[in-house]
């Protein structure tokens, strides 16, 4: 009995503390948002520098992900002076997983609200993956308050309804909802160009956020949102973009959205991110490229020396 006492003691204490490394580093609060006719729970963080340069910085997080995988780089922002302002989308993270209408408008207009209750007028703009799509369209909707734009590995760099078969609905929602730890982490290694046992952490934090709440609800909310980045193609607005722009592009990244359904000869033509950071760079005016070699979908996680220099050299232009 006394081995067994000390067994369960020592496996709480396992639990407790892998529990607090997937904490979201800072506090978390929550904006009530009103979406056809129902109040919903926008789940963010704020965090002011000890020594504020007057800037603030806005960080929009990809589909698979949730404000915990910003985490290092929130810490290097405050440590320049910047207000860090963080939101799980409505629909992701610890926010309300709701079944409406999504659209890159809504998620814009939401974060818009945010920054409106915050006080915040002018705001600098760093988004990876699906927030790059995300911010390009807050971009072109509220021009007056994107002080400078980054993209990190975006997607939607291309328009995938041309190449990508329809998949409907249902039958997304139920692959959603065969998701596991395994499936998640095999999704996540396509990501890498090695993996390494330090990303685990974001396969837990993309499981556990699925797992709040009911889970058949946010498995089709998943499905929906899938929807929204085929449907909503950003690529028709690069023109549009006003705001000072980098984009940093890490050249291993052959993500497409829907890889999975396309033939070999397809895989080779699309999702090929040093070709299409180049294009993307000559369609947006007044923007700067920067490459990462050997680097995956995710710079600032596989190359966050390298992300931070850039990023903050950006920031800190005039």
């Amino acid at each position: 009995m006394k081995t067994l006492f000390i067994l369960l003691i020592f496996l709480t204490a396992i639990s407790n503390s892998f529990s607090q490394q997937l904490s979201y580093p800072y506090p978390v609060h929550y904006l009530n948002v009103s979406i056809e006719g129902r109040d919903h729970r926008m789940a963010y963080m704020d965090v002011t520098p000890a020594k504020p340069n007057g800037e603030a910085v806005l960080l929009l997080h990809g589909k698979n992900f949730n404000g915990y995988y910003w985490r290092d780089v929130i810490a290097a922002l405050i440590k320049e002076g910047y207000r860090v302002v963080l939101p799980d989308q409505i629909g992701w993270g610890k926010s309300d997983k709701p079944v409406i209408h999504y659209s890159f408008p809504l998620l814009a207009n939401n974060t818009k609200k945010l920054l409106d209750t915050l006080g915040i007028t002018k705001v600098n703009v760093v988004a990876h993956s699906m927030g790059g799509m995300l911010a390009i369209r807050f971009a072109v909707m509220y021009p007056t308050i994107v002080s400078k734009l980054v993209l990190e590995n975006p997607i939607g760099l291309e328009d995938y309804s041309l190449f990508v078969p329809y998949q409907s609905t249902d039958k997304l929602y139920e692959n959603e909802k065969q998701s596991t730890y395994e499936s998640l982490k095999k999704y996540q290694q396509s990501y890498y160009p090695e993996w390494k046992p330090e990303y685990e952490q974001y396969v837990q934090a993309q499981l556990d956020a699925s797992m709040i709440g009911n889970k058949d609800t946010n498995a089709l909310v998943s499905a929906i949102t899938y929807q929204v980045i085929y449907e909503q193609p950003v690529v028709y607005y690069f023109d549009k973009i006003q705001a000072p722009t980098l984009l940093i592009i890490g050249q291993e990244d052959r993500t497409v959205v829907g890889k999975n359904l396309l033939n070999d000869e397809q895989k080779k033509q699309y999702g090929q991110y040093p070709t299409l950071g180049r294009k993307t760079k000559n369609a947006i005016k007044n923007s700067i490229l920067v490459e990462v070699p050997g680097v995956g979908h995710i710079p600032h996680i596989q190359a966050l020396p390298t992300y931070l220099k850039r990023l903050l050299t950006f920031l800190k232009r005039p």
